[in-house]
């Protein structure tokens, strides 16, 4: 299947940051041609007066908590957690966790993010995989490892058996759908796992050159606990245990010290900026703008619809941007420079920049239609600020994953989105009671 979008505005995210007026040709699951293209396709769209650039990459979500938007609202980290989200997780059953994360993916892709790291819970974690796959979003997931701590007991496993779950996990789903669909190791954080545990993940991943996606230094109550249990700041915590390498993604990052930054540096350790979860629940501002002249590799993500209300990357750009002028002056982080955050650099921490984060010959087709004749955006001069500071995903008009159309007008065009919506909201009603069992209140 060829598709071929003619006379659109190119915005590449390439090395050059090049944007153009131009076409652009999807053979199969591929850009075959950028620029001036000759022919015709299978399909074809006239984007006359539309913008397109690559999918946004977000390396930090919870599907498994798009169920529970608007049921843990106005908490802090510890509470929001053993008050609200932990029971809500333990009442999760395959229906619930598969049906939550097919709405938070009809909500993701409908905003132009086309790829996502995504931390699940201890259990089903299958479910969340079968979604990914039917869905067409590129992924890459792992059940979530919790060994110790107050959590309810559904959430509690011992932790080899975790880690063979893992395993098992890692080899049926670890490279499906031609690549699309990834495996990360997921410990939940440092006040959930045992040392030994934490220690088996990083020998097991780097055996298996395998992600890991955890949380770090998001709360300052949690890093105290941190430093009460183990005797380090959370990034020493896990470098003393060997964790530290390009293949760790840290969540958060807010309370670091110098040395912990150091440590990221030196180590290329993956840090996600979550500026709208760490509003909500009052966490803090990581000074993005120190990191980035530090050298830190960074990346960005919505975090859950439990902790943000949306998973909308338009406004964790936005909010990125913003945060950082109230702490470093209106130069810093530029629109340019949150836009690449979102897009190639987001791939880069994936290690996946030369398949997808840019327009380019050769990469796969993830990829946005944008729409910017709307009165919400409308005038434009430079498409970075509008894309940053106004753009929405309402203006949001099409979306390709590997060559595939998964929205079109604005809608899901392989799935019924109203099906997700009835599904989702019966597989809830069910599932409160049970977690009213395990504490939620």
């Amino acid at each position: 299947m060829s598709f071929l979008i003619r006379n659109a505005l190119l915005i590449t995210a390439n090395a050059r940051d090049d944007i153009y007026q131009g076409d652009l040709r999807i053979e199969g699951n591929r850009i075959e041609e950028i620029g001036k293209v000759s022919g015709s396709a299978d399909r074809a769209l006239d984007a006359t007066g539309l913008w397109v650039f690559p999918g946004f990459v977000q390396t930090h979500v919870h599907l498994c908590q798009t169920l529970f938007r608007g049921l843990a609202d106005d908490l802090e980290l510890l509470d929001w957690l053993q008050r609200r989200i932990w029971p809500l997780e333990a009442a999760h059953d395959e229906k619930s966790l598969y049906w939550s994360a097919r709405l938070g993916i009809a909500e993701l892709l409908k905003g132009g993010t086309t790829t996502v790291l995504s931390m699940e819970t201890v259990r089903h974690t299958e479910e969340v995989f079968r979604a990914v796959e039917e869905a067409g979003i590129r992924a890459a997931a792992g059940k979530c490892i919790m060994d110790m701590g107050d959590a309810p007991a559904p959430l509690q496993e011992e932790g080899a058996r975790a880690i063979e779950e893992s395993l098992l996990l890692m080899k049926y789903w670890d490279g499906k759908s031609d690549g699309r669909i990834r495996y990360a190791f997921a410990p939940r954080f440092a006040l959930s796992c045992s040392r030994e545990v934490m220690e088996e993940v990083g020998r097991t991943a780097k055996a298996s050159r395998t992600l890991i996606h955890t949380h770090s230094s998001e709360n300052r109550k949690e890093v105290e606990l941190v430093r009460q249990q183990t005797g380090y700041a959370n990034v020493e915590y896990f470098h003393n245990m060997g964790l530290t390498t390009p293949n760790l993604f840290l969540a958060h990052c807010i309370w670091l010290n110098d040395r912990e930054i150091s440590i990221l540096k030196e180590t290329a350790t993956r840090v996600t900026h979550c500026p709208g979860s760490n509003l909500k629940l009052a966490s803090g501002i990581a000074d993005i703008t120190r990191y980035i002249k530090e050298g830190l590799k960074l990346s960005l993500g919505a975090d859950g619809a439990a902790c943000n209300n949306n998973l909308d990357m338009f406004q964790e750009m936005r909010l990125a941007a913003l945060l950082q002028k109230t702490l470093h002056g209106p130069t810093a982080l530029s629109a340019r420079e949150v836009f690449r955050l979102a897009t190639i650099e987001g791939a880069r921490a994936l290690h996946s920049e030369n398949e997808i984060g840019s327009l380019e010959k050769g990469k796969r087709a993830d990829l946005v239609v944008f729409d910017p004749r709307s009165a919400s955006v409308w005038p434009h001069h430079d498409v970075y600020a509008t894309l940053v500071y106004a753009g929405r995903p309402q203006n949001v008009k099409a979306v390709f994953v590997d060559g595939v159309l998964l929205v079109s007008d604005g809608k899901l065009a392989k799935h019924d989105e109203r099906e997700i919506l009835c599904k989702s909201a019966e597989a809830l009603k069910q599932l409160l009671p049970r977690a009213e069992k395990w504490g939620f209140r």
